[in-house]
């Protein structure tokens, strides 16, 4: 790749509102060093499609109701891929009004959707670089889980020509590497990295059918193959199916603050928060991104 090079463009459409401070708030807290990044309100990370490797920027352009998308380097040539996985991964096809409408009548709720009426779902542009994530943010804070990430990367990922090279310079180690290295002294125990090199080969051997593509979307029996893999429970697949497979009831029901948040809306009768729950169907990916939300980050404007 050329720095000179003058990037591609392209921009991508969505029917407002769009919280766009969210997203980068989330995805920024969660950037793995060197290979993603939000630097004020934009979102930065190295991609490689087939081939192709470089670097994406997206920016919003909220009076369009755009994105608008640089493309550093080879994968300048895949616009129409990166346009459908950046769509996904920043949910710009969220059916809001079907969500709130749900979502609404629950009185106790229906406040964090007024204040924040453009929620969407953040993704991830790589399945292994998201299940990885689930894996390594068991039981750990998210600052700690992002430091993991870094170390993985800075150890495994491969160097990648950049525009930003202080900034953006590793791609994400591929599930082939991870499987065939030790990946000792990272600051995880043992089981959990034994886990993650499990998963690697897994899908490095094709013996577990994961890809970057949408055919995964609420693939309930990919769910139940993960689910079999030493290491892996509910919370790591919900996550991850909320996240990477687009499954808009998946429940991450076993996350501490949205237990913690249910009980606050529903008392401390199990069959309440239950049925609780069950009214949010089948919108519970967006009812726990407003819990989180209300939770841990600033209220969003």
């Amino acid at each position: 790749m050329s720095r000179r090079s003058s990037p591609t463009r392209l921009t991508l459409s969505y029917p407002p509102p769009l919280d766009w401070s969210f997203l980068t708030r989330f995805l920024g807290g969660r950037a793995t060093p060197g290979v993603e990044l939000v630097e004020g309100e934009r979102y930065l990370r190295t991609i490689q499609v087939a081939d192709a490797t470089g670097v994406l920027v997206v920016e919003n352009q909220p009076r369009r109701n755009r994105l608008a998308i640089e493309l550093h380097g080879e994968v300048g040539a895949h616009q129409r891929v990166i346009a459908e996985r950046l769509t996904t991964l920043f949910d710009l096809e969220a059916p809001l009004h079907e969500i709130h409408s749900v979502l609404a009548a629950d009185l106790a709720l229906a406040p964090s959707l007024v204040q924040a009426p453009g929620l969407r779902v953040p993704g991830g542009w790589s399945a292994f670089e998201v299940l990885t994530r689930a894996i390594v943010g068991q039981q750990v804070s998210v600052k700690a889980a992002t430091t993991i990430m870094g170390r993985i990367a800075q150890r495994l990922g491969v160097q990648v020509e950049s525009p930003f090279p202080d900034k953006l310079r590793l791609l994400f180690p591929t599930p082939r590497v991870v499987a065939d290295s030790e990946l000792l002294e990272i600051g995880m125990p043992a089981r959990r990295v034994h886990t993650i090199r499990t998963i690697a080969r897994a899908i490095a051997d094709r013996t577990l059918p994961l890809r970057d593509d949408e055919s995964n979307v609420a693939d309930l029996d990919l769910k139940a193959a993960l689910l079999a893999l030493p290491g892996i429970g509910p919370w790591t697949v919900e996550y991850f199916a909320l996240r990477f497979l687009r499954d808009r009831d998946a429940w991450p029901g076993s996350d501490l603050i949205l237990n913690r948040q249910v009980i606050a809306m529903a008392g401390e009768s199990r069959a309440d928060q239950v049925n609780r729950v069950e009214a949010w169907r089948p919108w519970r990916a967006y009812a726990a991104l407003y819990l989180w939300n209300r939770a841990n980050q600033p209220t969003p404007s």
